[in-house]
């Protein structure tokens, strides 16, 4: 089994930050071994549910506050980056100084168990729909800069992990330059938000305002916030017919659960299914959450072909259309299903979903070089 030995960069972590977030007990088991006398003890790290394993950003912390304190850890992963790992598998197992390890656990395994569940939602996503590009939106979702580097690392991983499998495009980029190189990137990708379309006054005069200001790249445009999404669009296209022609315009629809795209209602969205979807899915009426996505309000998969229709009829045909809104695995699977004309996903708020899943343990399986274990937890035991 692979074990990871280099490090990573310095973390801004010195001991009393370390001192200041860890739990209680760990810092009060460290002063009784140090009265005590120190053990060279293995912990067993693994998670409840089936994940895929993102070790770096752990190993890397782990391997830098080691080189700080001049110890060593043998820090042994079972797993290479990217591959599923069974729930209540072991995922590493980690030997060391008692002494130096005991205070590390707390925020180590926050470094661990998050991306795990991320980059598995991730791969599904990837996966269901292989000919989409997706763009991770999370960082606006995220409870600060570390959360927001765990969810970039954990797209990037499960991105590819979706490569190698289904051959998807998966991950191509995420929203901000903090965290870009995980896509191979410098900088972040994005155009605009919704406050630029109220600051210009009109989506095509915001769509000229980005053009003025970023001549050499390509345009997505907003074209939900007037409600107008067809009218805009068609607007933003005729304005820069070039761009349109060459491929280098496209139409992020972002419209929310409590309207329909411009020109649908239900009636009107059941119709477009009808012309478009597979006969068992143009009625839109599967369970709750799938009838939503087929024909309801917000960016259903009647909503896109509406939007692909339109802009096919007035000879925009390589003008791209980029999704948001709401896109996790389960949306994922009904546009898939349904065929849906879409170029490009942006997802936020799903990589980080289902918190209950995401909790890294680590258990002691060895000290002094005895086995010993937690009752229940006999699984854990290093095998020779």
């Amino acid at each position: 089994m692979p074990k990871k030995t280099a490090a990573g960069p310095v973390p801004s972590w010195d001991d009393a930050e370390i001192t200041r977030w860890t739990d209680r007990y760990f810092l009060k088991t460290k002063e009784t071994i140090r009265r005590f006398g120190d053990k060279t003890v293995t912990y067993a790290v693994f998670m409840h549910h089936p994940v895929i394993f993102t070790p770096k950003l752990m190993v890397d912390w782990l391997t830098a506050v080691a080189a700080r304190r001049g110890v060593e850890f043998e820090i042994e992963c079972h797993y290479r980056e990217g591959e599923r790992v069974g729930g209540g598998e072991p995922l590493m197992h980690i030997t060391g100084s008692f002494y130096h390890l005991v205070d590390l656990e707390t925020l180590y395994l926050q470094k661990l168990g998050a991306s795990c569940v991320a980059a598995m939602n991730a791969r599904d996503m990837c996966s269901v729909l292989p000919a989409v590009a997706f763009i991770a939106m999370d960082a606006r979702h995220c409870a600060g800069t570390e959360m927001a580097e765990l969810m970039a690392y954990a797209a990037a991983v499960g991105s590819e992990a979706a490569r190698k499998t289904t051959g998807a495009k998966g991950f191509i980029g995420n929203a901000n330059d903090a965290t870009a190189h995980y896509f191979g990137l410098e900088k972040g990708l994005g155009t605009m938000p919704h406050a630029l379309i109220g600051y210009a006054g009109s989506t095509r005069r915001a769509a000229e305002m980005y053009v003025d200001t970023f001549p050499d790249q390509d345009l997505i445009a907003l074209v939900d916030f007037y409600g107008r999404e067809i009218t805009d669009s068609l607007a933003v296209c005729r304005r820069f017919p070039e761009m349109a022609a060459e491929g280098r315009v496209g139409l992020r629809l972002d419209t929310h659960g409590g309207s329909y795209v411009e020109g649908l209602d239900r009636q009107a969205s059941l119709a477009v299914l009808r012309r478009h979807a597979p006969p068992a899915l143009a009625t839109g009426d599967g369970g709750e959450s799938e009838g939503e996505y087929l024909s309801g309000p917000g960016v259903s998969a009647a909503a896109i072909f509406h939007l692909r229709e339109k802009l096919d009829q007035a000879g925009f045909k390589r003008v791209k259309i980029v999704a948001s809104s709401g896109f996790g695995v389960n949306k994922c699977r009904v546009m898939a299903a349904a065929g849906a004309p879409i170029d490009v996903i942006g997802t936020g708020s799903y990589l980080p979903e289902s918190w209950h899943d995401t909790y890294a343990t680590a258990d002691i399986v060895a000290c002094g070089g005895e086995p010993v274990v937690k009752a229940g937890r006999e699984f854990l035991l290093k095998k020779e």
